[in-house]
């Protein structure tokens, strides 16, 4: 957890926290197949996107999660601004869409699923938020016949039940180790597939350089109105926690839409599961996480799953 031009299903990371929007601004086209510069660049962002993780939940541990990510969001939000600013017809032609309001939800819906990431960064960890997060192709493609009216055949279906049965391996539900909490990320992950799905409707008539910079904006005008009533200044040292995570953020962005731009993603989504295992080794090794054993084979279904379902909707593409 569209597409895969205009929307990638990559890891999330948005973060997915710290997923990423999926929507990079493809600047042109590749002279040559330079593939496996491309899966390098997606390894190396999905290794930032995890250290970004890691700085916000240190912040998230320290101030409310809606300061976090509205001082974020702003500098997520300039970024934006300067890298669609240089593309042909500049911010006239990306404020230009033809689904204003898609748009704007669009860029709401993300936003509060990353502030959903970071609060269950703080309650649960790195390794179990994003064991659960990965979930979201599984979403996406579950989502797609209601939403958009897509034909979801029966191996993916089965692959998307056998998902899921790699998530309740995580959480034990009967072997009383889930908690409230841990639906956190499950959420997130249902509202960054809701998201990816609204990217690929939009996508029909506005390119992805429009997505790219309402999803940037709208969501930091969302987070600045809920967030500013919880504005505080942050200790001197925080600032530098800050200024990690915000770079974190705009380095992590570019490799991801250097990366699209030299390979195609349906190549580089293995390599975007890689988050998982930087995330996992930053939670035990930094924040003395514990790794339950049902973690580590009900991430591995997860991922096969979702892998599954993406071949599958390669097959039917082509």
């Amino acid at each position: 957890m569209p597409d895969d031009r205009h929307d990638p299903p990559h890891a999330a990371s948005a973060a997915a926290a710290s997923a990423p929007p999926p929507v990079p601004p493809r600047m042109s086209p590749p002279a040559q197949d330079r593939t496996g510069l491309g899966i390098l660049l997606m390894s190396a962002s999905a290794l930032i996107f995890s250290m970004q993780d890691g700085f916000s939940r240190v912040l998230g541990a320290e101030y409310p999660p809606v300061l976090v990510v509205m001082i974020r969001y702003w500098v997520f939000a300039a970024f934006v601004i300067v890298l669609v600013s240089r593309q042909p017809g500049g911010l006239r032609r990306a404020v230009r869409t033809k689904r204003p309001l898609t748009q704007i939800a669009r860029g709401v819906l993300l936003v509060l699923e990353v502030v959903v990431m970071v609060e269950a960064f703080v309650r649960l960890g790195l390794v179990e938020t994003q064991a659960v997060f990965i979930a979201y192709p599984l979403l996406v493609a579950a989502l797609s016949g209601p939403v958009l009216g897509e034909k979801v055949g029966w191996r993916r279906w089965a692959a998307i039940g056998i998902g899921f049965s790699g998530i309740l391996v995580i959480l034990q539900p009967g072997g009383g180790v889930m908690r409230i909490e841990s639906l956190l990320p499950f959420l997130a992950a249902f509202m960054f597939a809701l998201y990816g799905l609204l990217t690929r409707h939009v996508s029909r008539d506005d390119p992805s350089m429009v997505s790219f910079f309402w999803t940037g904006v709208a969501g930091a005008v969302a987070i600045t109105l809920i967030g500013i009533w919880d504005w505080r200044w942050l200790a001197p040292v925080d600032w530098i926690w800050m200024a990690g995570l915000c770079i974190c953020g705009m380095s992590s962005h570019y490799l991801m839409i250097r990366a699209y731009e030299l390979a195609e993603a349906s190549a580089l989504q293995p390599f975007a599961y890689t988050q998982l295992v930087w995330a996992s080794l930053i939670g035990v090794f930094v924040f003395g996480e514990v790794l339950r054993p049902s973690v580590v084979p009900g991430a591995m279904i997860v991922v096969l799953a979702g892998l599954f379902t993406l071949w599958r909707a390669r097959v039917r593409s082509a």
